[in-house]
């Protein structure tokens, strides 16, 4: 400030008065009101300056403290050997003589290797072991890195997947299913040799191992992980049943064949593939009715034959992955599942989204024996509530109607067959019975009201003297049978004994009857192999008319009902069609790359299909060969086959109650 008026008093001059010097004026005593407040403005400001710097500025020891934090943990300092003489004084930034260690250059590693000393009060000589490992633990890598590069392609690849294989193996052990409760195993005899003793028998049981061994040879080669096989473009195959997933169907399928065959280096393959590959943990959607016949009923199969733990475990991990399918309305399952969702839905084409008799009613086997293996009730509930509410619907007819809505619980489409869409519902009613040692008499209740039905609507006689199973559609019968039905010929034979009012005779000749018409449909075709539906009417019968029922896929009905009828009878002419069927099978259906269904059994120079389906491994070719074997070979009396051949023990339960079956009753 320029302006004296606003300096302070005692910075302003003041010129000496002179005695007498009137011209001057008078001087103030005092200052005047804005200058005594501009005075206490300066005064305050200056305090509070004062105050300021007090408080505000940066506190030496916390400075201090600030600084050694710094450098003790970002910054290490390294103590030379003349500090260390002089003690452990602390360096701090800034201060003395130390100032200059501000700027020091200090390098990662040092940085590291000294933090980590500082922190676990590291004496110098471990410091230079720890910088030593360091050194050795580079070195190392390198020579590793020199050594990769060093090595081919293919072994980089085998060397990946070994240690991808190890991962995996490594989380299935820690997330693995938690073990399962120890039973009894069931009573199991017969599982191998069944030498039939007849030289020309024993050859003709030679020849059909061999065509097993050609079918699996194929696969192996040429499909292997696939579900299927492509036996002329020799490539893998699928189909929508199993989503689009590889989990080896085949080899599922075809394990107890193989066992039974004596093939045990094919069945150690085939079980090597499952444990180190077959994952339901796949995002497919998969039918859970082909799904539960082919790989749980497989599985157990597999395990109760060889002992082996892992395909108890698979068979367990799979139905878990089924079980969503069974959240309706009803209870009633869905057709589909996908494993890793859960979500389930049914065909497009079933009668309004319904679900089919067939496939929720064939389920019982498999389940009961889960729940015994587990101890887990869900399984056995499950199938008893579908029996349960079936037993509480109006039947048309007493017949089953082969559509029912799982959200409405109402019959679909009126149509019953005893064939596609229907058949192993039955068979199943009788074989529920079987396998529980006769005492589900329930389930051998239904059976015979239900069979009682199908004689009185759907069994018709033509005019040419051949017995036939027709369809009911809509209150009129259609005269016409499938290669699917044929397999009714041996459940009749089976069901003989324990027929109410004594009919095991009328059962057994019913059987041979179904098994004569089945037989014809086959002898009257020039590949003498059955088509896939025949009919009755018009002057024909057991011929095929539309072109697309006269191709064979393969199937394995027929020579079922003939093995059947063979253990009953020992009739040999069940043996000579089964060996008529056996020769056209590998005449027609044998290729260098498996075996093909054909497209025309009527045509003497047929297409193939190109598929080499798994239930040929494990139905066709396992009847042939229990039918071409003594009947010690898995003897009825012990084992109960489901609807894919796979034998599964009769459950001798004896004190034994099943869990969850308390609720049932």
């Amino acid at each position: 400030m320029t302006t004296p008026a606003l300096l302070p008093l005692l910075g302003r001059r003041i010129p000496t008065l002179s005695p007498g010097a009137s011209s001057f004026p008078h001087h103030r005593a005092t200052l005047r009101l804005s200058e005594k407040f501009i005075l206490l403005l300066i005064l305050s400001a200056f305090i509070t300056l004062c105050f300021g710097a007090f408080f505000f500025l940066p506190d030496n020891s916390k400075h201090k403290r600030f600084d050694f934090g710094l450098e003790d943990v970002l910054i290490p300092h390294i103590e030379s050997e003349k500090e260390a003489r002089h003690g452990s004084r602390q360096v701090i930034h800034g201060v003395g003589a130390h100032d200059e260690h501000r700027h020091r250059y200090i390098t990662v590693r040092d940085r590291v290797v000294t933090a980590t000393r500082q922190e676990f009060q590291m004496s110098r000589e471990e410091e230079e072991s720890l910088r030593d490992k360091i050194r050795a633990d580079h070195e190392r890598v390198l020579q590793e890195a020199k050594e990769k590069l060093r090595k081919s392609k293919e072994e980089l690849k085998a060397e990946i997947q070994t240690e991808k294989t190890k991962v995996a193996e490594d989380l299935k052990k820690k997330d693995g299913p938690n073990p399962l409760p120890p039973v009894p195993m069931p009573k199991v005899v017969g599982v191998n040799d069944g030498d039939p003793g007849d030289p020309d028998i024993k050859e003709k049981r030679d020849k059909i191992r061999e065509m097993m061994k050609h079918a699996w040879d194929s696969y192996r080669q040429y499909g292997w992980g696939h579900n299927e096989l492509k036996p002329i473009a020799k490539k893998g195959h699928s189909t929508n049943i199993f989503g689009n997933s590889q989990m080896g169907a085949t080899i599922v399928d075809a394990l107890d064949t193989l066992y039974i065959m004596d093939l045990h280096e094919e069945f150690k393959d085939g079980q090597e593939w499952i444990e180190q590959n077959l994952d339901f943990s796949v995002n497919a959607e998969v039918s859970v009715f082909e799904v539960n016949i082919r790989f749980i009923g497989g599985l157990l199969a597999a395990y109760y034959l060889s002992g082996q733990e892992v395909f108890k475990l698979k068979a367990v991990q799979l139905a878990e992955k089924l079980l969503p399918a069974f959240n309706t309305p009803t209870g009633i399952p869905w057709a589909m599942v996908n494993l890793k969702s859960g979500v389930g839905r049914n065909w497009g084409w079933a009668s309004a989204g319904s679900s089919i008799l067939a496939e929720f009613g064939t389920l019982h086997m498999e389940f009961v024996h889960l729940t015994y293996l587990t101890g887990k009730p869900a399984y056995y509930q499950k199938v008893m509530h579908i029996r349960k509410l079936l037993a509480k619907m109006d039947r048309p007819n007493g017949l089953y109607p082969n559509y029912l809505n799982p959200r409405t619980g109402r019959w679909g489409q009126h149509h019953t067959s005893v064939g596609g869409l229907g058949d192993s519902f039955y068979e199943y009613l009788l074989k529920a019975w079987l396998m529980s040692d006769k005492t589900d008499t329930e389930a051998r209740k239904t059976y015979d009201d239900a069979i009682e039905a199908i004689e009185r609507h759907l069994i018709r006689k033509s005019n040419g003297g051949l017995t036939y199973i027709g369809e009911w559609k809509n209150g009129h019968l259609e005269r016409k049978m499938g290669h699917l039905t044929c397999f009714a010929g041996g459940m009749f034979a089976l069901g003989a004994d324990g027929s109410p009012e004594d009919k095991a005779g009328h059962y057994l000749q019913l059987g041979a009857e179904i098994a004569h018409t089945c037989h014809e449909s086959y002898d009257r075709t020039v590949l003498k192999l059955g088509p896939e539906a025949f009919k009755f009417d018009s002057g024909l019968e057991a011929v095929a008319v539309r072109q697309n029922e006269k191709y064979y896929i393969l199937r394995p009905e027929v020579i079922e009902t003939y093995w059947y009828m063979w253990r009953f009878t020992h009739d040999p002419k069940y043996r000579q069609w089964g060996w008529e069927a056996a020769q056209a099978i590998d005449k027609y259906c044998r290729v260098s790359g498996g075996f093909s269904g054909v497209k025309d059994v009527y045509s003497s120079n047929p297409t193939y299909d190109d598929v080499q389906q798994s239930f040929f491994l494990a139905e066709t070719l396992k009847y042939l060969y229990l039918l071409f074997s003594s009947d010690e070979l898995l003897p009825l009396e012990s084992w109960v086959f489901n609807t894919e051949a796979h034998p599964l023990p009769v459950l001798h339960l004896g004190n034994i109650t099943l869990p969850g079956s308390e609720t049932q009753r």
